[in-house]
């Protein structure tokens, strides 16, 4: 049904809440987040996240003045994001996180960090994403990469803005992706919900050594028998992806914003 989905209670019974954001400061945690997107690729100054808080919201936001983040290896994407790691190899090896391309290099060189890099919990947020035909908004983990093989993704939520329905249904991807790990397959579904994702909902894992299982709204959607049994860190963003030139679509809304209320990973 139309309408946002409510908080849910911050005690989960036999969990332990080990992360938490409710983003209530006007400033960003940079003990939980490194505001700045895979900039070994790139560079800092290119990734560097543009966001704003409102009403105890992030806003991550792609705003018209925005460069794209990575014009070598990913053309004209931007994008705004935060994640809890980072780690690179040496200038100009292949080596560092989610490389999405054979032709990376490492241009920016980083030092490794580990802000929060869970192996297993239950990660919930409560956001809500956008309808514009340029924008894909997401919450997935990475593994921290440190070994190449360990480079699987769980996407717990990514909403494309060209998917969007009506106001009574939405179309939802989640699921896990392999990358570099040869012990996992892909399994990813792009499904319709009724629910309108451009209002607040839940979007949930349950990570286990077992599997994982997916939520909305507190409902089971997807039961996985597949786990990377591996530290992962979180990626929370939002993309301007340019149409195809001669495809449907219209110009991009500035600002677009995706609006975050609370992450929690509970162990």
């Amino acid at each position: 049904m139309p309408g946002d989905f409510p908080r849910n209670d911050k005690n989960r019974p036999n969990y332990t809440l080990v992360f938490e954001d409710d983003f209530d400061s006007d400033r960003l945690d940079v003990s939980k987040w490194f505001p700045f997107y895979l900039p070994q690729w790139s560079s800092r100054a290119r990734t560097k996240a543009n966001y704003r808080f409102e009403n105890s919201n992030l806003i991550l936001q792609i705003t018209e003045d925005q460069e794209p983040w990575c014009p070598e290896f990913d053309g004209s994407i931007k994008v705004s994001n935060l994640q809890t790691g980072v780690y690179s190899g040496p200038l100009g090896s292949e080596f560092g996180q989610h490389r999405f391309s054979k032709n990376c290099r490492v241009r920016e060189e980083q030092a490794e960090m580990r802000l929060f890099t869970p192996r297993y919990g239950y990660l919930e947020m409560r956001a809500k994403g956008l309808r514009n035909p340029n924008n894909l908004c997401a919450l997935w983990m990475i593994g921290f990469e440190d070994r190449p093989e360990q480079s699987a993704e769980i996407c717990v939520f990514e909403l494309k803005g060209w998917n969007r329905g009506g106001a009574e249904q939405s179309t939802i991807g989640f699921g896990i992706h392999p990358f570099g790990d040869p012990t996992i397959e892909d399994e990813f579904f792009e499904r319709e919900f009724p629910i309108d994702a451009s209002r607040f909902h839940i979007y949930a894992v349950d990570w286990t050594a077992e599997g994982v299982d997916f939520y909305i709204d507190n409902e089971l959607v997807h039961k996985s028998k597949q786990s990377p049994n591996y530290p992962m860190q979180l990626m929370l963003n939002i993309y301007e992806i340019p149409r195809p030139e001669n495809g449907p679509g219209q110009s991009p809304v500035y600002p677009s914003e995706f609006s975050i209320d609370y992450i929690r990973f509970y162990q």
